[in-house]
């Protein structure tokens, strides 16, 4: 198995990528395979204190091309120092969001670009792109109720926007993965969690088996 590889996993607020990363993370650990997991942004203290100030509810004055420029600085901070040399040393990188999440919120929720977004991302991070992402596909109605009544999970910026906007961030990732069908696999992540974490893991370990 080639473990030198970056994959993410995308998809919208309450979609549950997150308990499946740690999940398959947890499985990957009994598996001896030598994994990192991260999150965007975040990661590493610079970043978060980044996220601090992006997701905190009370800055609903940011404008748009703010908010996009700090993901970007959070994530160059982030991948130079954390996913590059953990890459480096051969270990394979699980990361909880990346730059599909600026493409779908900022790009084309926030109706900044996709293109307009990208460019700013490439710079960032050299045009590094993931090696494989798994986008979980959710109606915005059922994560946002996710979330709801969860109530030890973090409410953010994001989360209290209008069901519109997360509507155009579900669109704006189906428009990402018409760019990158090659590189995206999409899941039903409307099914109960254990059926999410099984198709996870097998999309994940077929994937691993053809970088052999």
């Amino acid at each position: 198995m080639k473990r030198n590889l970056f994959i993410t996993f995308e998809g919208p607020e309450g979609s549950g990528k997150t308990t499946v990363l740690q999940k398959i993370v947890e499985r990957m650990h009994t598996q001896n395979i030598d994994v990192l997991s991260t999150r965007e942004p975040g990661g590493i203290e610079i970043a978060e204190k980044i996220r601090e100030v992006i997701l905190n509810p009370a800055h609903t004055a940011m404008d748009e091309r703010t908010e996009a420029l700090l993901y970007a600085a959070a994530r160059s901070q982030h991948f130079y120092e954390k996913v590059m040399p953990a890459l480096n040393e051969g270990k394979l990188v699980l990361c909880d969001r990346f730059i599909d999440s600026s493409l779908a919120y900022q790009g084309h929720a926030r109706g900044i670009g996709i293109d307009e977004v990208l460019a700013i991302n490439e710079f960032a991070i050299g045009k590094r792109m993931p090696d494989f992402t798994i986008l979980f596909d959710l109606e915005p109605s059922v994560g946002l109720a996710r979330i709801q009544a969860h109530s030890s999970r973090e409410v953010n910026r994001l989360d209290i926007e209008s069901i519109a906007f997360h509507e155009k961030v579900r669109e704006g990732y189906h428009l990402v993965m018409e760019r990158y069908p090659k590189r995206i696999k999409q899941i039903n992540a409307a099914e109960p969690l254990e059926q999410v974490v099984e198709r996870v893991w097998d999309i994940l370990t077929d994937f691993l088996d053809e970088k052999k």
